[in-house]
């Protein structure tokens, strides 16, 4: 983060940063710090320690930091040569802190913070004194690898938070603790839904049935929508030959996240990391027009990538995962309509799926790339003006654009205001030119070249599918629900009635069970709100003697009774996709 584009908020954090620091190395004066930058929603610093820190260390450092807020001791900015300062964090043994002024150049002027004995490598800034930081907690304690380098020491990360007073960190507190209880991962297990087996591998994917229900409803609803807006739907296998991944760079540019190949008749096979290059041959099978643009071609491609397994994360980092991919192959002269169209399909369908907060970034033109200066500003004059009529709020990434060419990057709020990117539109002129990609022109020619624009959507199905699972609770809309309604009989009298039900429910097109489970029918309602399941419906000997069911709504009350065909009716509407046609 640059100092001048610090925020009060985020000088706050950094300067409790530098207290926990101070309070760490009062209490475990081996500790050597390594660096604490102020973080969304809050702070770290890592420490390079014998022993991990534990929860109980965290209450002692927490009651040391206010010890060292309640001096009111001054932050003071110092000044000084990178020699100077190599000797004074020399002196004081702090090695990571030598190892940073190391890769400084030598003639730069280097600033330190100082407040009480405490001092730090620190370009600032912070605040006046240390009574400013009225309300922070240390939240929780990971390993980190120094530089993020698995080959480096296992350095220990501690997380924590601060806020201008004492409410706005009981709101943090209390959304955190609902975080809790929303990760998919725990709810992902309760509700059945997915797993991993260290039997299978880490970071690969076990869909369960119920889980396996909502992606195929996000499929089909996915697969639909694309056919509906004029794409077509592309297949390709999960292994090539690595003249491929030659030919698209990704063996240059990609291959620390690709895994060793294996030998098939003498020929180097590889996984693929993504679908873009099998989309390129495809386009290549035959000649093209420039009649036939724009191409629309979306796959559901599953594809692998290398992570440490340091970084995995349940469904949000995974070695294996279904990107949802399109390529549009277009004129230079319909670029702009192209990206417009891609930006208002992909906000249209998270809103579909419950989201209606977005920000938007434009990327724009690294310090190495390839393409001329006139590709890259025509593609980032076009999406400038595409931004801006969009009506989103957006800004702009300056040098974050891939090699190839910038992006817009579109991300999502969810229901506890956390954000999350999802959607990317990528202007790629390199790829066309590494397979020689070209279309017959309005005037004859062979070697017109198209713009090839790279679209992920959800980003990737198990991902989204875990930002689903916390943004909804687990208690999915009544369209995305693995099952819809369970039916409950009262007595097993009412049994034969019960499956009546469920058949025609099933018939109309929904997900229903039927509980005939000898329990009472309280140990019945439990079970279904334990599971989410939008409605449970009762039915007693009156219920069954009028054809009738009673509603119950997740988290609500007992309703009156409906008969099955209102019922069915009821649940057509409830089920409908928001702002879309309904599937």
């Amino acid at each position: 983060m640059n100092p001048q584009d610090m925020s009060p908020l985020d000088r706050l954090r950094h300067s409790t940063a530098h207290v926990m620091a101070d309070a760490v190395k009062r209490l475990f004066p081996e500790a050597k710090i390594t660096i604490g930058p102020a973080i969304e929603n809050g702070f770290y610093y890592d420490f390079d320690v014998e022993k991990p820190f534990t929860e109980e260390d965290l209450e002692r450092i927490e009651q040391k930091m206010q010890e060292i807020i309640d001096a009111g001791d001054a932050f003071r900015c110092e000044e000084m040569s990178r020699d100077a300062a190599l000797e004074l964090f020399s002196k004081m043994g702090e090695t990571y802190k030598v190892e940073i002024l190391g890769s400084i150049p030598a003639d730069e002027t280097i600033t330190v913070y100082r407040h009480g004995e405490f001092v730090d490598l620190c370009r600032g800034p912070h605040v006046e004194s240390t009574k400013q930081i009225k309300a922070f907690k240390l939240i929780s304690v990971a390993g980190a690898y120094w530089r993020g380098d698995e080959r480096n020491r296992m350095l220990q990360r501690i997380y924590g938070t601060a806020f201008p007073d004492k409410k706005q960190l009981r709101a943090h507190l209390a959304a955190l603790e609902e975080a809790k209880k929303r990760d998919h991962r725990r709810l992902g297990k309760e509700l059945e839904l997915f797993s991993f087996s260290e039997t299978i591998g880490a970071g690969l994917t076990l869909w369960h049935p119920k889980g396996g229900r909502v992606r195929h409803l996000m499929e089909t609803y996915w697969k639909e929508r694309h056919l509906q807006s004029g794409y077509d739907l592309l297949y390709t296998p999960h292994i090539a030959r690595d003249r491929l991944w030659e030919q698209s760079g990704h063996l240059g540019f990609y291959s620390d996240n690709m895994y060793s190949g294996m030998d098939v008749d003498g020929q180097d096979y590889l996984v693929k990391p993504m679908n873009c290059p099998f989309h390129a041959v495809i386009y290549k099978d035959r000649l093209r027009s420039y009649r036939e643009f724009p191409l629309r071609w979306a796959e559901l491609g599953t594809v692998y990538r290398y992570e440490r397994s340091g970084v995995l994360h349940g469904l949000f980092r995974v070695r294996g995962f279904t990107q949802d991919d399109a390529h549009h192959f277009v004129r230079e002269d319909q670029l702009s309509d192209e990206i417009d169209f891609v930006l208002n399909f992909c906000l249209d369908m998270l809103k579909a799926f419950g989201f209606d907060d977005f920000e938007l970034y434009l990327s724009t033109r690294p310090e190495k790339s390839v393409g001329s200066d006139a590709q890259w500003a025509l593609a980032e004059g076009i999406l400038v003006e595409r931004l801006k009529q969009s009506g989103v709020k957006w800004e702009i990434d300056a040098g974050g654009g891939v090699f190839y060419g910038p992006k817009i990057d579109l991300k999502i709020r969810d229901s506890l205001g956390r954000r999350w990117q999802c959607s990317t539109i990528q202007v790629d002129f390199q790829l066309p030119e590494r397979f020689d990609i070209t279309y017959v022109g309005e005037d004859g020619r062979r070697d017109h070249r198209p713009i090839m624009i790279h679209r992920a959507l959800l980003g990737s199905l198990e991902r989204f599918f875990g930002i689903l699972v916390e943004h909804y609770g687990g208690k999915f809309p009544l369209w995305l629900a693995p099952t819809q309604a369970i039916i409950a009989n009262v007595t097993d009298a009412q049994a034969d009635f019960v499956q009546s039900v469920k058949r025609r429910l099933t018939a109309a097109g929904f997900r229903v069970e039927a509980d005939l489970r000898n329990e009472k029918l309280g140990a019945k309602i439990r079970e279904s709100q334990l599971q989410k399941v939008p409605y449970t419906l009762i039915v007693g000997d009156k219920e069954a003697a009028a054809d009738s069911v009673s509603p119950r709504p997740h988290g609500g009350k007992p309703e009156g009774a409906l008969t099955v065909d209102q019922l069915i009716e009821r649940l057509k509407t409830e089920s409908e996709i928001p702002g879309s046609k309904n599937l």
